[in-house]
């Protein structure tokens, strides 16, 4: 039985999946490892057969100890299969607009596009060159998040610095594009191919949180820009920000390129306001009792509530708004918050609903449908690698 392994690396963390082919693609098994470079590595794996959950403590000081370490643990499962291809999620990819077979030529490309990515790419590449080393004879392919994006408008794309900056590559970009084209997949599933012309904003809010706004399915505009820091303040990222903050911390503060880069991505958000955590659950805990966390809980849905508004304004209406990822998918609190004071867009929540997490969130009375869609990019990102290597498979 052959199966499709899907790899999506992070800072510190790697999250995989396995697909068997059995004329659909049905999923073996998802997990991740996560704290790699700490004492507190470990492999968290939920087979789905026996929705047995698993966590293992590993030794993974390293992306290298960690790949290995993965790669020994699937070659153990003797009821996976034989894993056929890779399939990769890489985070930017410029000027790439669809997936393609991971090649030299490729691979050099992307090492020298970096850069651009400090924060994702260079793990991403060593991933790809680690799963080469042990199975060289097996297709990868990458799939990246940014070619969803790349059908919006130049005037979305557009970054007002010198025009020059343009043409070497610096402009609006987007991000969760893989998790978008699950969304608008699932979407034209649920309106029985109807959904092709509706008014579209997509929410994906997690520890990484974006929004996107789609006209006849395709991305017209989309929150994060150039990189994945910019847009709604996310867990530990900011969001927006005043290019003038930069300039003050470099020189007041003696930060350089890189102490910066790490602040607004790693040390900001929901953590840099609260002072205690980016967790989103245990701030809606607190947030009675802790007026920095109700703050930045407060932060969080008024951003995401201007961006709501925003994009109803470049669609010019609004048909459908949809709620996924950790906290969009989880939190009731949030979506209603989110939405509160938007019913002259047509949004109005049915109480009941949201608190169940139900699949329609939306009153009967609501112009607009409000959804709540889990995501899952590992599927997408198996349905793409199919599509690439012309596997034929029921979709």
């Amino acid at each position: 039985m052959n199966s499709i392994l899907v790899i999506n690396g992070g800072s510190s963390s790697i999250k995989f999946a396995l697909y068997k082919i059995e004329g659909s693609l049905k999923q073996s098994c998802r997990g991740e490892i996560e704290n790699i470079g700490t004492e507190n590595a470990k492999l968290n794996v939920t087979n789905d057969n026996s929705l047995q959950k698993d966590a293992i403590s590993i030794k993974a000081d390293n992306y290298d100890e960690a790949a290995d370490f993965l790669i020994g643990w699937i070659e153990k499962q003797k009821d996976f299969g034989s894993i056929t291809a890779i399939g990769h999620r890489i985070v930017h990819g410029m000027k790439h607009t669809k997936p393609e077979k991971i090649t030299p030529e490729l691979l050099s490309e992307l090492e020298k596009i970096s850069v651009y990515d400090p924060e994702h790419l260079p793990e991403e590449i060593r991933l790809i060159e680690i799963f080469q080393q042990h199975y060289s004879a097996l297709p990868q392919v990458a799939c990246f998040d940014t070619s969803f994006h790349s059908s919006m408008p130049i005037v979305a794309k557009l970054l007002p610095i010198p025009r020059k900056y343009f043409s070497v590559g610096i402009q609006r970009y987007g991000f969760h594009g893989l998790s978008y084209s699950y969304l608008v997949k699932e979407l034209h599933k649920l309106s029985g191919g109807k959904s092709g012309k509706e008014k579209i904003i997509l929410a994906h809010l997690g520890n990484g949180a974006s929004l996107a706004a789609i006209k006849d399915g395709k991305s017209i505009d989309t929150s994060m820009g150039f990189t994945p820091t910019a847009g709604i303040p996310m867990s530990t990222r900011t969001g927006d920000l005043d290019p003038g903050v930069a300039s003050y911390l470099m020189q007041e503060e003696k930060l350089n390129t890189k102490q910066f880069n790490h602040l607004v991505n790693h040390e900001s958000g929901l953590l840099g306001i609260s002072e205690t955590n980016s967790d989103m659950r245990e701030l809606l805990k607190t947030q009675k009792s802790d007026n920095r966390a109700a703050e930045a809980v407060e932060l969080f849905c008024y951003q995401t509530k201007k961006w709501i508004g925003a994009y109803a304004a470049a669609l010019g209406g609004l048909d459908e708004l949809v709620f996924s990822g950790g906290v969009g998918e989880n939190a009731p609190e949030i979506r209603e918050r989110a939405v509160q004071g938007l019913r002259f867009l047509g949004i109005e929540l049915d109480e009941k609903r949201n608190a169940n997490n139900e699949k329609i969130i939306s009153s009967d009375k609501s112009k607009v449908v409000v959804r709540v869609i889990k995501t899952n990019e590992e599927l997408m990102i198996a349905i793409l690698v199919c599509d690439v290597l012309n596997y034929s498979i029921e979709q």
